[in-house]
């Protein structure tokens, strides 16, 4: 099992291999962390993002970080919540399965957003329970996990899962 540490703070200043970007489906840049991975790596980003043809709710694409401190970036789609029953658990469980597929074999540290608990409104902390539960079924036991907290709610959130895990 990975190991896990959470992390108050911006992603996109993070040292680690891989950050995960909770992107639109277009992948050419948008609100919250993905604009602000897209501003941070620099023109470069979008125009390989660009040709990836854009990306389906529950899948990942790869790109190279270029100005970021992180060597890559893996972008999702994580589902948009609609009350939870249409299959939005599937879908948010996908990203996490997707992105962990995705990590290049020399990667040995990854930093995930809270995916889809910004303007796409999944309710907190039933994104940290999916986050968690498929971060730990991760066979990596080397693999150092940063789960970003974009403030005290979602910090709160996980904690309270950690917490069920001990």
């Amino acid at each position: 099992m990975p190991r896990v540490e959470l992390v108050d703070g911006d992603i996109t200043r993070l040292s680690v291999d891989v950050i995960v970007n909770a992107a639109n489906s277009s992948l050419l840049g948008g609100g919250g962390v993905d604009g602000a991975i897209h501003a941070a790596a620099g023109p470069e980003l979008l125009e390989e993002c660009r040709g990836l043809g854009g990306c389906r709710p529950g899948e990942a694409k790869i790109t190279a970080g270029y100005r970021l401190p992180a060597r890559w970036v893996i972008h999702t789609v994580g589902p948009i919540w609609h009350g939870g029953d249409q299959d939005e658990e599937r879908v948010l469980r996908s990203c996490y399965r997707s992105c962990l597929a995705l990590l290049p074999p020399e990667a040995s540290s990854v930093a995930f957003p809270a995916i889809s608990t910004g303007v796409f409104g999944y309710p907190v902390q039933q994104a940290a329970r999916v986050a968690l539960e498929e971060i730990w079924s991760e066979r990596r036991e080397s693999l150092r996990v940063l789960l970003v907290c974009f403030g005290a709610r979602v910090r709160e959130a996980y904690e309270v899962v950690l917490a069920q895990r001990r």
